[in-house]
């Protein structure tokens, strides 16, 4: 099975239950499970009073004091609230005045495109160009209510049986208030800005334009098209270097080549792209979302997600967290627990997500992250309430004054070395290497354990990540921060079964404390050793060690 985080969708049984910090109820919506956490506040799957599911999104205590963000955010979501297309995902209610303010949004039972790309590889032509029609329509009744989506890219956008559906449009404008971006959060996602955003100009239609564009070399291609690296790289690609659409088809460049262009006096219209793509010989002149529209395993993925539906909506909130709690069959194989025990805490969580495996990701999720995915979530992954977090809360970039004149040097990485002395191995278990010091510059680098070396975001199957305010680990993965002074697998192995975590906050693990991750199955385990770590986007060095279960 794999490590890498679940898609938006996934069954019932891994929806994780409200933590003691977790509001029962919001605006008269009764919360079910948390679905993920990031930057800007954390995300819930709720129901209305009739039982209908929706993804409620509750800003974060310190931003709910700042009236500069809760005049924006007032002023967004009311005109978010004015957008009914049909490849939207429509804002149903909100409580912009409450005294933490919240956002509710229709549920798209669905994966983002990013999930989708990071599991099934790039997508067909004939998908893509679909997708861009469908997107493009999207964004026409975005622009027609005076709103610019600003943060436009694979997560999000969902996918539907039915085509797809944008989600997080206009949000990211709130996120320029000035507690917000004085926290370190930043707005917009340095691999799919266009050129003006990323100077710090004005942002029209045209800058939707030019996102839409990267977007699909994305989906066709699988990379982001302004490659990977710290977000400061790809601020300068995209000012100063043409995309590369090398892995394109070559019968799409042409339209992305259009879209990508650096002067938005140069780009086409939405209903150009539209009319574009209906007169594309791999279309045939007929936009329509038919049952052949998306590959076969896609297509089977959503059907077996709508096929596991939605827990029953609960009675009261404290029944669903008792029913997401739960003991299900088959019952994986764990510790037993002796009456009384705590129970056993929700899985580590994997930031944006945003959703990986297998392809790059350069951006750190915009501040309107708070909506990432989650409008079609049963699991937040690549997060971003903010990324991220739990997806992906994940923290935006920042539309900065300029790009770099220059480019920025490359991220270092490291190759992994085994430790004069190994520490010792618990039985079964071998120490394949120990010892091995990396640093990630900022957060779009995360730490691949197994092979003990920096990577871009999304490209190692089981890793830990890094934000300005924590690490984390995939949703499949058990965490446990060891004591002062025992930072043996001994001590590890027995710490997951006992006490494991859901958080590992740079609070608690500052410089000579260690934390460990065990992946999905118990096969691999890695112990981390902070080094140097803090708040903020600053560099953060580990030592890993790195054992593997014989047999």
């Amino acid at each position: 099975m794999s490590t890498s985080p679940p898609p938006p969708g996934t069954s019932p049984h891994q929806l994780r239950a409200p933590a003691d910090d977790d509001p029962r109820e919001v605006g008269g919506y009764r919360v079910v499970a948390r679905l993920g956490a990031g930057g800007m506040g954390r995300v819930y799957l709720a129901y209305t009073p009739g039982g209908r599911p929706v993804a409620l999104k509750v800003v974060r205590p310190e931003l709910a004091g700042d009236p500069e963000f809760r005049r924006r955010f007032a002023q967004e979501v009311a005109s978010a609230q004015r957008i009914h297309g049909l490849y939207t995902a429509q804002v149903v209610d909100s409580g912009a005045d409450d005294p933490t303010p919240w956002l509710a949004t229709t549920y798209v039972p669905g994966p983002s495109l990013q999930q989708a790309v990071h599991t099934y590889g790039p997508l067909p032509a004939r998908t893509v160009l679909l997708l861009m029609a469908g997107i493009a329509e999207a964004l026409q009744e975005i622009h027609r209510a005076g709103v610019v989506h600003r943060d436009l890219k694979p997560a999000n956008v969902l996918i539907a049986a039915d085509g797809p559906r944008v989600i997080d449009f206009g949000i990211a404008r709130a996120a320029d208030a000035g507690a917000l971006t004085g926290t370190g959060l930043r707005v917009g996602t340095p691999a799919f800005m266009a050129p003006e955003q990323a100077l710090g100009r004005p942002a029209g239609p045209a800058t939707d334009v030019f996102a839409l564009g990267a977007l699909a070399a994305y989906v066709a291609g699988g990379a982001p098209p302004f490659g990977t690296g710290p977000e400061s790289t790809a601020l300068y690609r995209v000012v100063h270097e043409e995309a590369d659409l090398g892995a394109v088809p070559a019968g799409l460049r042409p339209l992305l080549w259009h879209c990508l262009a650096k002067d938005p006096a140069d780009r086409p219209g939405t209903a150009q792209v539209i009319e574009a793509v209906r007169s594309h010989p791999a279309v045939g002149g007929e936009l329509r979302f038919a049952e052949d529209w998306l590959p076969h395993q896609v297509t089977t993925e959503l059907r077996r997600h709508a096929d596991a539906g939605l827990p029953e909506p609960p009675a009261t909130a404290l029944d669903a967290a008792r029913t997401l709690t739960a003991p299900r069959e088959p019952v994986p194989a764990e510790a037993p627990q002796p009456p009384g025990a705590p129970e056993p805490q929700p899985r580590g969580r994997r930031r944006a997500p945003a959703s990986g495996r297998g392809r790059g990701r350069t951006a750190v999720v915009a501040a309107a992250a708070l909506l990432l995915g989650a409008a079609g979530a049963f699991a937040l992954l690549d997060p971003s309430f903010g990324g991220g977090g739990e997806e992906d809360p994940e923290h935006p970039a920042e539309a900065v004054a300029g790009a770099p004149a220059s480019p920025p040097a490359s991220a270092p990485a490291a190759a992994p070395t085994p430790a004069p002395s190994t520490p010792p191995a618990a039985a079964g278990y071998t120490a394949v290497h120990a010892g091995t010091e990396l640093t990630s510059p900022d957060q779009s680098y995360e730490f691949d354990v197994k092979a003990g070396r920096v990577v871009p975001q999304e490209t190692a199957s089981w890793y830990v990540g890094r934000s300005a305010t924590e690490f984390y680990v995939p949703e499949s993965s058990d965490a446990y921060v060891l004591p002062a002074g025992r930072q043996g697998l001994a001590d590890c192995l027995k710490g997951i079964e006992s006490q494991p975590v859901t958080a590992l906050p740079f609070t608690t693990l500052r410089a000579g404390r260690a934390f460990c991750v065990r992946a999905e199955g118990g096969r691999d385990v890695g112990i981390v050793r902070v080094l140097t770590a803090g708040p903020g986007e600053g560099p953060v060095k580990v030592s890993v060690d790195y054992y593997r279960r014989s047999g």
